[in-house]
């Protein structure tokens, strides 16, 4: 039988079942879960957001292969208040490090919030410094290489204080608290497949 599920990933939190150093995994709170269902792709431990899980290979195929170029949305926060200039450069690709190999990004569509996005308070929170101004702007790209976001953000002089995976496709993290979970019909599931509206 095919299982899909939606999870809120908190913050510190392994992107994967095994126990690794005393830091915190998903066995910590999806235990309850089908043995032979996974994540679909991951996220690093200091970044928080939406992961889908399910034990269909054909899904999992199409969200894995770089030619599908499925969609994946961003909320990020920043160090500074970002450019025009500096987001014109994520939006056209930057030159990144992807295992020691130089990697110019795929475009992406970048923009910036007006105001802070309401979101679920972290814990530990980032730390506020009165001194350094922040500002938070949305990333939707179509790949997703190692610690990706991190990496272009620093490029363009921004580095990246707090990281949401929003959205995978045009399924979003509304409604689902950090380390909450809830399973999908497999034509919810598909909706990871479909763009979202903008």
């Amino acid at each position: 039988m095919l299982h899909y599920f939606l999870f809120n990933k908190p913050f510190q939190v392994l992107t994967q079942f095994s126990p690794q150093d005393e830091k915190k995994t998903l066995a910590d709170f999806l235990s309850f879960l089908p043995k032979d269902v996974y994540p679909v792709g991951r996220l690093d431990y200091d970044s928080e957001g939406l992961l889908l899980l399910t034990n269909d290979k054909r899904l999992t195929h199409q969200l894995l292969e770089p030619r599908y170029k499925h969609q994946r949305n961003y909320w990020v926060q920043v160090e500074g208040d970002i450019s025009e200039e500096a987001m014109q450069q994520l939006e056209t690709g930057v030159v990144i490090s992807v295992q020691g190999i130089k990697h110019r990004t795929a475009p992406a569509v970048v923009k910036k919030f007006s105001t802070a996005p309401v979101l679920f308070e972290r814990n530990p929170p980032v730390r506020f410094r009165k001194t350094v101004p922040d500002c938070w702007i949305t990333i939707t790209m179509t790949e997703g290489k190692n610690r990706q976001v991190r990496k272009m953000t620093a490029a363009v002089g921004y580095p990246t204080l707090r990281l949401v995976r929003y959205s995978i496709g045009a399924l979003t993290l509304e409604g689902l608290a950090p380390g909450a979970c809830r399973a999908l019909t497999a034509e919810e599931a598909s909706r990871a497949l479909q763009r979202a509206p903008h």
